[in-house]
């Protein structure tokens, strides 16, 4: 979660985060009190008020402001936080604000009544703060209707959840360093409805998850940025500012300005419906040669010798069919043909198919994982499973196909996952930081002096095939690359055999 790190915070820290007031901690309290939240889950409550606090001051968001919350709440999806504690934090938030309504299934309330005891545990988020409950006191008063204060008011000067001008004394001095933008950084508007859209508009498209990830994630960096600017006010000058000081400020690589730029592309184009023109005088972040890390023949059967079932076929596949990872952790039983040795991948990256062929030397292992996923298989059909997760709307299309055998994954996670919601229990596959920390935990144990990845058996896969002599068109069609130059990078990671004199022909040997 986001940490104050600056020596010079004006704000009491504890833990690394901003410390709430007691003044704070008591109106607080007495709202929990009137929403009834139980005692065990108070804690929680007040800390995602002060990572709430700690997000604004980091990102220079409004926190008197409900709209400070939104990006608030994205940034917690980012990092994987679930569905209830997302709407928990959100409760805790508007608590601090003075105004619990606006969760999902809220039900307002004017008798002014707290909540019958049995009732409560309905779900929190179904009872709300009155807009103005006086019962509250001076030390919380709710907000009013437009720049209330809240929690976040009525307190003395220095007070460690005071931001007194709607935007934290770190914030200010963040946005003294930017460009002059125009903006009323105290609007705090809501990007719900972009954040919706840009999500419709990913899988619209059939971009894959970890698309609408990075996307979602610039987005907000842009949003934070422009300090919730009204969406139908940024325009190209705002974007040409965001990735200047990408590369100015931040020191951002290449490629990764240039996937702000693809993102904020997107956005424009498919969420907001237009385009922000041409980015004359965008400072560009220099683009760095990368040589990609290769390992020896013996260092990748030392990685491999370190690894422990099923990560050790996972890594086998890795580098003996140059798979991406999450080509690898997606694997079907029906993707793999046993009589022909092909292995295909479907929904690749760019959603391209490809087929690969099998090693010979591992047909052996291969038959053995496929006999332990056909006895779990069975075991999870007698426990009455849901079935596995598939791709698109297939299981609409096919009833049945979630529970047959060929469906299931090749790599299978240990545990079932529960659907929110509809109370199935389904299986997944193999998460990849799994593998990433076999890969590296094996990495070390086999003293191998280099930065080995899972990605760094593909980039082996290709360049052993390159030193055994084969043309770059068909290496090329094995990876999946869309273009030869993309392939052309793993020339620099075979010994130089050209001759460095050039000689005539009517001087080569006869």
């Amino acid at each position: 979660m986001c940490r104050i790190t600056r020596k010079n915070a004006r704000y009491p820290i504890q833990d690394g985060m901003i410390e709430l007031s007691n003044e704070t901690l008591v109106a607080l309290d007495r709202r929990m009190d009137w929403v009834g939240v139980e005692a065990g889950e108070r804690g929680d409550y007040r800390k995602w008020v002060r990572f709430y606090l700690d997000f604004c001051e980091k990102h220079g968001h409004p926190p008197r402001n409900e709209g400070s919350l939104e990006p608030f709440l994205a940034k917690l999806a980012s990092k994987n936080q679930s569905e209830a504690r997302r709407r928990q934090a959100a409760l805790a938030v508007r608590l601090l604000l003075g105004r619990a309504s606006g969760l999902r299934g809220a039900e307002s309330t004017d008798s002014g009544e707290r909540p019958a005891q049995g009732a409560r545990r309905e779900g929190i988020g179904e009872w709300v703060v009155r807009e103005a409950d006086e019962s509250f006191g001076s030390a919380g008063k709710p907000m009013e209707a437009a720049g209330g204060r809240g929690l976040l008011g009525d307190t003395k000067r220095g007070d460690a959840a005071v931001f007194r001008a709607g935007v934290p004394t770190g914030a200010q001095k963040k946005a003294s360093r930017l460009p002059a933008s125009g903006l009323d950084v105290g609007r705090g508007a809501s990007w719900a409805n972009e954040y919706r859209d840009l999500e419709g508009a990913i899988k619209m498209r059939n971009y894959s998850a970890k698309t609408f990830s990075a996307y979602r994630l610039w987005v907000q960096k842009f949003q934070a940025f422009v300090r919730s600017k009204p969406p139908g006010e940024i325009d190209g000058e705002d974007t040409k500012r965001f990735l200047t000081d990408l590369a100015v400020r931040q020191g951002v690589a290449g490629s990764t300005q240039n996937q702000a730029f693809n993102a904020l592309l997107f956005f424009f184009r498919h969420v907001l419906g237009r385009e922000f023109g041409k980015l004359d005088g965008v400072v560009r972040a220099k683009r760095r040669p990368y040589v990609p890390v290769v390992l020896s023949r013996a260092e990748v059967d030392a990685v491999l010798g370190q690894m422990d079932p099923p990560y050790r076929l996972v890594g086998t596949l890795l580098y003996g069919c140059g798979l991406r990872l999450m080509e690898c952790l997606e694997l079907r039983i029906h993707c793999l043909n046993l009589d022909a040795m092909l292995l295909t991948v479907h929904d690749g990256k760019g959603q391209k198919d490809r087929s690969v062929p099998l090693p010979k030397r591992i047909l052996s292992e291969i038959k053995g994982q496929m006999e332990a996923v056909r006895r779990l298989h069975k075991r999870d059909l007698s426990a009455g499973y849901a079935g596995t997760f598939l791709p698109g709307q297939l299981e609409k299309k096919y009833k049945n196909a979630a529970r047959e055998f060929i469906w299931q994954w090749f790599f299978p996670a240990a545990t079932l996952t529960s659907v929110g919601g509809t109370g199935e229990m389904r299986r997944y596959h193999l998460h990849d930081s799994h593998v990433q920390g076999a890969v590296k935990r094996a990495a070390g144990e086999a003293g191998i002096p280099k930065r080995v990845t899972p990605h760094t058996f593909r980039h082996t896969f290709a360049s052993h095939l390159l030193m055994a002599g084969y043309d770059l068109q068909t290496i090329q069609k094995l990876l999946g690359h869309g273009d030869v130059k993309t392939t052309m990078i793993y020339l620099q990671t075979v010994p130089d055999v050209t001759l460095k004199q050039a000689r005539s022909p009517l001087d080569l040997p006869a």
